[in-house]
């Protein structure tokens, strides 16, 4: 494999994340949508992720964006403006390669810089995978909500980390 880039998300890249994220839709509970995401509802997507604090990355390999990480509003309620919610995703053929720390390490990099105080992860039980790059990273667990999502005709709990940015 090439090495990755990982850079800024651009509007063009909308597409490619959308097409990431259906993947994940459709075959993972890594997120509790159940329908595909419509080219609208992502443009809405990308317009909430216009400011330092709730960027954008993606991952390229030879050109191609293979992933993507986000950094998402946790509340409209201001006193929550210094949180926000992690999010990355990674199309199924590229997994297991890096891709997902290097874009866990550079989006938090990019929370940090923009001002956040911390960041909560949403891990669906199961993902071993995901729960111990995120604690590798520094985040730690704080809950465990139960049965909270049905999904493929389970009912899923998820554990909520938390990564306060030290001063």
């Amino acid at each position: 494999m090439t090495t990755p880039l990982i850079r800024p998300a651009l509007e063009t890249d909308l597409p490619f994340i959308l097409d990431i994220y259906n993947e994940a839709i459709a075959r993972t509970v890594a997120t509790f949508d159940t329908e595909p995401r419509t080219m609208e509802r992502q443009q809405q997507w990308w317009a909430a992720h216009q400011s330092p604090r709730h960027p954008v990355l993606v991952a390229e390999v030879d050109g191609a964006v293979v992933g993507w990480a986000s950094l998402s509003r946790w509340s409209d309620k201001a006193a929550y403006d210094g949180t926000a919610e992690i999010s990355f995703y990674v199309y199924e053929s590229q997994r297991g390669k890096g891709l997902g720390k290097l874009l866990l390490h550079a989006i938090l990099k990019a929370g940090q810089k923009g001002g956040l105080h911390t960041v909560l992860a949403l891990i669906t039980a199961g993902n071993e995978v995901s729960l111990a790059l995120h604690e590798r990273l520094g985040f730690v667990h704080v809950g465990k909500m139960q049965e909270v999502g049905i999904k493929f005709d389970q009912l899923l709990d998820v554990h909520l980390l938390q990564k306060i940015y030290s001063k």
